[in-house]
């Protein structure tokens, strides 16, 4: 056999090694494992993680969350800042800064601050705003003509608590005397007026409706005579005939119109 050939020969062998070698290399780092701190128990938020309420368990390398952590150690003694499930990894951004004491300040991000309002069953969506639920805020007063009027002061705010609960069961809405919403110091300064100026609403929105609620309100005579705010003016099918002046004796012939002297 030629030289040339065999060593063509070896370098295809060759080649098909370096290939067999790489595969098998992937798929053993496709089957390496890592360990991930995941809740073994619910946590609620505000709570302090106690040991059993976590473990740490084996988890495919491949797809580890990022930033998750490893050792329970890390883990334990931290507050939640959101409630957790079982089996969902534990990761940083649900944890509250380390050295937080627990309860509701260490759940509210930074640059957040909770205010509670005080409401009856009828405003407060009849028991619906649960925490975790958005809700529009409306209040209810009198101008400085003492006319009255409705408008949406806050949109789209989370509600943190209800009485002093921080958690609730959907299939079970509860009435509560007052609800803590989540808001901006601008945004608190605002309802803080709001209730003193009338009484507050919540509007109960979805969750995933991010729109921002940018209305002009309503006053007595929007609903009291809806006809005259504008309501057939702007219809496209009605039209406004103005009434014809009074210019004197006129002598109508077939389809001409003529005015006519007074004797």
């Amino acid at each position: 056999m030629k030289k040339p050939v065999i060593i063509a020969i070896a370098l295809v062998l060759g080649a098909m090694a370096a290939y067999i070698a790489a595969r098998m290399s992937t798929v053993q780092t496709d089957g390496s494992e890592a360990k991930v701190v995941i809740v073994a128990m619910p946590i609620d938020a505000g709570k302090v993680i106690a040991p059993d309420q976590i473990k740490a368990v084996q988890w495919p390398s491949s797809a580890v969350p990022l930033n998750a952590f490893a050792r329970t150690a890390d883990v334990v003694g931290r507050v939640a800042r959101v409630s957790m499930i079982a089996g969902e990894p534990v990761l940083p951004d649900k944890l509250a800064l380390k050295g937080a004491k627990g309860g509701l300040a260490s759940t509210l991000p930074e640059g957040k601050r909770a205010i509670t309002v005080k409401v009856n069953e009828v405003i407060a969506v009849a028991g619906f705003a649960l925490p975790g639920s958005y809700v529009d805020i409306l209040v209810n007063g009198k101008d400085d003509n003492r006319r009255s009027f409705s408008r949406t002061v806050l949109s789209r705010v989370k509600v943190l608590a209800v009485d002093q609960v921080t958690t609730g069961d959907p299939d079970k809405p509860k009435l509560v005397n007052a609800v803590t919403v989540e808001l901006s110091p601008r945004e608190a300064e605002k309802l803080d007026l709001a209730r003193n100026i009338g009484n507050l609403s919540l509007v109960l929105r979805n969750e995933l409706d991010t729109a921002e609620v940018n209305s002009e309100g309503v006053r007595l005579p929007d609903i009291v005579h809806p006809q005259a705010t504008g309501d057939i003016t702007s219809s496209p099918d009605v039209q406004v005939v103005s009434p014809r002046q009074n210019r004197g004796p006129e002598e109508i012939r077939g389809t001409s119109r003529e005015s006519v002297a007074t004797p």
